[in-house]
């Protein structure tokens, strides 16, 4: 019997409206959403949150490496949620015992944490994330499609929903074209309709399905002028020139020119807690960068990034990716998940399932947006030293992450912006 994991993210750029009001209060930082007759999470689950967030970013930056070497990844748009892979696996393995369960946590780099340890930092990460005024929209969390007959142990529905904010529904997979729908419907409401008609071609057989999405929408702290954005060209390699719309903005940015990785790396803000990496390889330089890029590296570029005066030309783009996962996880170690000595007695009790296939797709678009709201308009008082000139014409790493958990919510290369 099978079960599919299927994971959606997006990542939007979304219209700004009115005035910019920049900067958190204290009480952004400290508090988290919880409804009246919810207890605050605890303290614990804060630090179990950062006890996670090296070994998610180690996960991210193998993930990213194994995607990025593939032989079909060759001139392609790389874009996926590591944090939401992450956390769609740690679902999974609520229901997992023996080596299906040590082998999932190995390669996720948890072998040295508790269970309780790891779902109590989902369920701190989720709320933190969830915890978005209007400035910022992000949505984590999950769905676990079951079939109407078939009986899924208690204790992990209720751990799935108490932990990662899952909700379980039951649907006809004998009927697959409509299982297919109600899946769709679930997965396009939660990501405000950017992912719509992602299930196709349903195995009748299935018992299961373990959903799991991450809806970001961001407006950027300083917003570009629309007016300013013209066409220009962007190099794909040596040979081919693509046109794109670039956008242009002169600002203060946080930029670094890292000479031994030969990359430029700046963030552009969004409002609330997260930020747009940018990761500039040198000209001919992006496979060195691929290849020694590292959680180390992000911390040192944190570290040493300083605030400067910036022409930004940044193409407009709008990109989907869909990632199958299933070699690239048994490759990293989780194999058992995958084959008939499966595990999951925590979640189907008696009944041998395993996973059939691990899907994830993520969309990610960037744009001016909302540039028509004159009032939203930010004229920043600029030095007179000449700026630096950062032009996004070759392809370029993005990462856009979490600055208080420091996560990486998504990470991708862009190749070529007018795939």
């Amino acid at each position: 019997i099978v079960i599919a994991a299927l994971l959606v993210a997006t990542a939007w750029a979304a219209p700004h409206e009115g005035h910019d009001h920049g900067g958190h209060t204290a009480e952004h930082h400290h508090h988290l959403h919880h409804g009246k007759d919810e207890p605050h999470p605890s303290h614990d689950g804060e630090d179990a949150c950062h006890l996670l967030a090296p070994h998610n970013a180690d996960f991210a930056f193998s993930l990213y490496k194994k995607l990025a070497f593939h032989p079909d990844a060759k001139g392609k748009n790389i874009f996926f949620s590591p944090v939401g892979i992450s956390m769609a696996l740690s679902m999974l393995a609520i229901g997992a015992k023996g080596s299906t369960l040590s082998q999932i946590y190995s390669s996720l780099g948890y072998s040295g944490l508790q269970a309780s340890q790891v779902n109590e930092g989902y369920e701190h990460l989720i709320h933190m994330l969830g915890h978005s005024q209007e400035a910022m929209q992000l949505e984590a969390g999950a769905g676990v499609a079951i079939r109407e007959d078939f009986k899924v142990v208690d204790q992990f529905l209720k751990d799935v929903q108490h932990y990662y904010n899952s909700e379980a529904f039951s649907v006809d997979f004998s009927k697959p074209e409509i299982a297919a729908e109600e899946i769709n419907k679930f997965i396009a409401k939660k990501t405000h309709d950017k992912i719509t008609n992602m299930v196709k071609d349903l195995d009748p057989s299935m018992v299961m399905m373990l959903i799991n999405y991450m809806y970001f929408r961001g407006k950027w702290v300083k917003q570009f002028d629309a007016k300013l954005t013209h066409k220009a060209d962007f190099k794909l390699d040596n040979d081919t020139t693509v046109q794109v719309d670039m956008m242009k903005r002169t600002g203060r940015y946080d930029i670094y020119q890292d000479p031994v990785n030969q990359t430029t790396v700046m963030m552009v803000p969004y409002k609330g807690n997260t930020s747009m990496m940018i990761v500039l390889p040198d000209n001919g330089k992006m496979k060195e960068v691929e290849e020694s890029i590292c959680r180390h590296h992000l911390k040192s570029w944190h570290d040493k990034l300083f605030r400067s005066s910036v022409d930004l030309f940044l193409p407009k783009f709008s990109i989907t990716a869909t990632s199958k996962l299933n070699d690239i996880l048994q490759d990293m170690g989780m194999t058992d998940a995958f084959s008939d000595t499966a595990d999951f007695s925590g979640m189907t009790g008696e009944v041998k399932v395993k996973v059939s296939q691990v899907v994830h797709q993520a969309v990610l678009s960037v744009d001016e947006k909302g540039t028509e709201a004159a009032a939203a308009t930010t004229i920043e008082i600029m030095p007179m030293s000449l700026p630096d000139n950062v032009i996004l014409n070759r392809p370029f790493l993005v990462l856009i992450v979490e600055d208080t958990t420091k996560s990486i919510l998504f990470m991708g290369k862009i190749t070529n912006p007018t795939e």
